[in-house]
């Protein structure tokens, strides 16, 4: 299979080409095979989640822990989120989707197998469950890292959206064959099929040449690779705009999902048929939105289509809370699936931009995080609004959240790809050492000495911000700014970090837009050459 080069060269193009169609991703050999092959899996996936459902009503006649499958299911995200998304940023992506899938595989075709034979019990079903859950939440980080490297960056919210728009019709489809094979010949049979699904995505990820950027220096460990995440997260205002505002539309958005049951039957007076045709609405607007979305970006910066994306989701909520026609009510939720499709992909897509390859999973994840835990809180909070106020007025409640969430627009735009260039630079000169250091050696200390006119410091100070900004996010424990009592003139930078060879992946890891900065602030230094730079390795004692 051919392969675009992975050197991101042409990071900095807007994420929005004009003449691009909704489909043109599906061109790329690569991603159109993975792309069918993550649509057989997730249809696997709706099979199993029914057919986990009802064995476990025939198991148990408890409630709980008939509950208890789904959160066996979800649970495992929060868990291990965080630790595989530094996994996929630190070991070969492909060999890690590889090794997930045949987790996911053994652990479906055990819950096959001992169900056709008989050997199920509750906790046997939820421990596998849980398993399988485990599989998916190792693979999703390093399953959407790798969409930006086999597709250009102007072709990367239309792979996003057909992504998203294959999980809508494996949504749409898979429960229903799910239902129909449980219906003849029982679960056991649906977990080995979803078994034989995983199979799909190995071959093609096995066959998927992938050329993994080298290093010369020793690979992160998990722990240190889960700090380094959460730095760059607290020091990349362009990833937190993303994670704040989809955090906030998902919480209130959530509304919409968690009350549909209860609309389509109380109000409506729909059975469940009726509902999973509310269900394939929402799914039909996902893929009409999916192939509308190009056109759209072309009209629309980023901020106005997720502004506009909200109205419409509003809209559609708001409409689920008074209008009591079913043909309205099933118009309404395809305008709400087009909305959400439009929503996801461009906030999925702003997060797989906000960050640089070598912490590109670990932002996933975060971005992760951030959806699955939105929607577990706005599925309890509308739920309770529900029981106490009632499901038309917990309706409103979130449209109203919805709307006055449109204000964050103010504080954390977000950005498109052609803002950022997130190329590494590879600018920083290699440091003197007059002797050879260990990678374990440190703590580092870097000094960088400044010297500017007195009239124009408080502008070097401002400028020296998104310095900081970068030193933090690529290693640094401490940054601080000093200046010289003596000679006001003098400034001195200095950051801190655990170890020399941290201090090295600072210069892997400083990118085209980082060295924009610096010299945005070098500008200002009026002493000969270039700023001074010093490092002090900690003495032992």
């Amino acid at each position: 299979m051919s392969q675009r080069s992975l050197d991101n060269t042409s990071q900095p193009e807007s994420l929005a080409r004009p003449g691009v169609s909704a489909w043109e991703p599906l061109r790329e050999p690569v991603f159109r095979a993975l792309w069918i092959a993550s649509l057989t899996s997730n249809i696997g996936t709706w099979m199993q989640n029914v057919g986990a459902a009802w064995l476990m009503t025939s198991l148990t006649p408890s409630p709980v822990v008939v509950a208890l499958v789904q959160a066996a299911t979800s649970l495992p995200v929060f868990l291990v989120g965080l630790p595989a998304g530094a996994l996929a940023d630190i070991v070969d992506r492909r060999r890690l989707l590889i090794v997930s899938q045949g987790w996911m595989l053994l652990s479906a075709a055990a819950l096959g197998v001992l169900t056709l034979i008989g050997f199920m019990s509750p906790w046997i079903l939820l421990a596998l469950t849980f398993a399988l859950g485990l599989g998916a939440a190792m693979n999703t980080p390093a399953w959407q890292a790798i969409v930006p490297e086999v597709v250009s960056p102007s072709e990367l919210q239309e792979a996003v959206a057909l992504n998203a728009a294959g999980f809508n019709v494996a949504r749409a489809v898979g429960p229903a064959l799910g239902g129909l094979i449980v219906a003849a010949v029982g679960p056991g049979p649906v977990f080995l099929l979803n078994a034989a699904s995983f199979i799909a995505v190995m071959l093609v990820v096995y066959r998927w040449n992938r050329q993994r950027a080298t290093s010369r220096l020793p690979a992160e460990h998990v722990i240190g690779a889960m700090r380094a995440g959460i730095r760059y997260v607290r020091n990349a205002p362009a990833l937190q705009a993303v994670l704040v505002r989809s955090g906030v539309l998902i919480v209130c958005a959530a509304g919409l999902w968690a009350l549909l049951p209860l609309v389509a039957r109380d109000q409506l007076g729909l059975g469940a048929t009726g509902y999973g045709v509310l269900l394939g609405c929402l799914g039909i607007g996902a893929v009409t939105g999916a192939t509308l979305l190009p056109r759209i970006k072309r009209k629309f910066s980023l901020d106005m289509l997720v502004t506009g994306a909200t109205v419409v989701f509003a809209v559609a909520t708001a409409a689920l809370a008074y209008v009591q026609n079913v043909f309205l009510v099933g118009a309404a939720m395809v305008a709400g699936g087009i909305a959400w499709i439009a929503l996801m992909s461009s906030f999925n897509a702003a997060a797989q931009t906000a960050a640089p390859e070598w912490v590109r999973a670990r932002a996933l994840a975060a971005y992760l995080l951030v959806f699955q835990g939105g929607m577990a809180v706005g599925s309890i909070l509308w739920g309770a609004l529900a029981t106490r106020m009632g499901v038309r007025a917990a309706l409103l409640v979130a449209v109203f959240g919805l709307i006055a969430g449109l204000m964050l627009i103010t504080r954390y735009r977000l950005a498109g790809g052609e803002k950022i260039d997130l190329r590494p630079s590879l600018h920083w000169p290699e440091p003197m050492t007059s002797v050879e250091l260990q990678p374990e050696a440190g703590p580092v200390l870097v000094e960088v000495e400044y010297f500017i006119e007195s009239e124009r410091a408080q502008d070097f100070i401002k400028a020296m911000d998104d310095v900081r900004r970068e030193r933090l996010r690529d290693g640094a424990l401490r940054w601080e700014l000093f200046t010289d009592s003596v000679n006001p003139n003098r400034f001195v930078e200095t950051f801190l970090l655990a170890s020399w060879v941290e201090h090295m992946r600072q210069h892997e890891r400083v990118t085209k837009s980082d060295r924009m900065a610096e010299e945005l602030a070098r500008a200002f230094h009026i002493g000969t050459g270039t700023p001074k730079t010093v490092h002090l390795i900690h003495a032992k004692y």
